[in-house]
């Protein structure tokens, strides 16, 4: 099998390639990135050793070319959680959706079979009456990623992909270690509190409904996901993926790194605003479809992986959340100076190198 993964360079690709490159060992696994998170490692080693082929561009100017000769497109490319697209909504809605879009429509064109796009639970925004919402359940999206997710759905639900299965992966919030780790995601973020300040501060009063997944399982989803066929859910489908034990209240995952991590203490914020991200999942089609790739990591599993591959790197920084660990920061930098344009494109000619 050839496969390309569009934005393999962020949080989940390392991940992706490694799981791949087990379970496929001959395989032929391409890279297309932008390479602005390319400098982000929290390991020794360029997660780009695994793979055959790395690309880079703008998914905004994906040609039939670049997609010619590979059976399967996995779509991770993304402006990727909602501090980033309330800062860029409209280079939010230009890649997320439109250029995601033309993605799937190029490759389509050029004869690819299977087009997975990593989509989110974040669609059902809020749903406060205590029930999972499942795949056909009314969306409620209340940021501008979420809205992105849903437009790209609405799209290849719609387009003529000419025989191209098409699969929207619906995932839960994402955690876990990764090569190149990000600390802008809910459980990461406790663990690296627990080991920089060993206090974890709950912004929230810690009664909203997470669901989460750990970035190995949502490996293991996109590859049932590759060589699905059309009579398994449909020439195109949108899939909740996670694992019904995983929706957790934002307290308890708290709780659960103090636990995990001697000396600290949780502050929660009672008197704080109800947050209305707030959803339990039902991901019994998941779990019918793809008996054999459901999740295996637990909530204590995936704690202990952040606490060991942080303290691997001497992991120490009280003030992460300025750091190049959380995206936003990064692009923001990148702005300051003078390597990327407000539209998130590379300037022609960078006031600064690629920071370090």
């Amino acid at each position: 099998m050839r496969v390309l993964i569009t934005g393999n360079m962020g949080y989940v690709g390392p991940v992706l390639v490694r799981h791949l490159r087990g379970v496929m060992p001959g395989a032929y696994i391409a890279g297309f990135d932008s390479g602005f998170f390319a400098h982000c490692l929290t390991s020794n080693e360029l997660p780009e050793r695994l793979i055959d082929t790395q690309h880079f561009g703008d998914v905004r100017a994906v040609s039939v070319a670049d997609l010619e000769g590979f059976d399967a497109v996995v779509h991770l490319a993304a402006v990727s959680n909602d501090p980033m697209g309330n800062r860029f909504g409209a280079v939010t809605e230009a890649i997320n959706h439109r250029a995601s879009v033309a993605v799937a429509q190029v490759a389509a064109a050029a004869g690819v079979k299977n087009f997975v796009f990593a989509s989110s639970c974040s669609v059902y925004g809020i749903a406060g009456d205590g029930r999972a919402r499942s795949e056909q359940d009314q969306l409620n999206p209340l940021t501008a990623y979420a809205r992105s997710k849903i437009a790209t759905e609405d799209s290849l639900r719609q387009l003529d992909l000419d025989g191209m299965v098409a699969t929207s992966l619906r995932f839960a919030t994402a955690c876990g270690m990764s090569e190149r780790l990000r600390l802008d995601l809910v459980l990461n973020d406790f663990v690296a509190c627990a080991l920089s300040s060993h206090e974890i501060t709950v912004l929230s009063d810690g009664t909203p409904w997470r669901p989460l997944i750990d970035v190995h399982d949502m490996a293991r989803a996109v590859e049932w996901a590759l060589s699905r066929p059309a009579d398994q859910g449909g020439a195109f489908l949108a899939l909740n993926v996670g694992s019904d034990s995983w929706n957790y209240q934002v307290k308890d995952l708290a709780q659960a790194v103090a636990d995990a991590v001697p000396g600290t203490t949780v502050s929660i914020n009672r008197a704080a605003q109800p947050d209305g991200r707030s959803y339990k999942v039902d991901f019994g089609l998941f779990r019918n479809l793809a008996p054999e790739h459901q999740p295996r990591k637990t909530l204590e599993s995936t704690i202990a992986a952040l606490d060991g591959g942080l303290r691997a790197i001497c992991f120490a920084d009280a003030d992460f959340r300025q750091s190049q660990l959380i995206r936003l920061r990064v692009l923001e930098r990148h702005i300051e100076e003078g390597r990327l344009d407000e539209d998130l494109s590379w300037c022609a000619q960078p006031t600064h190198g690629l920071v370090s």
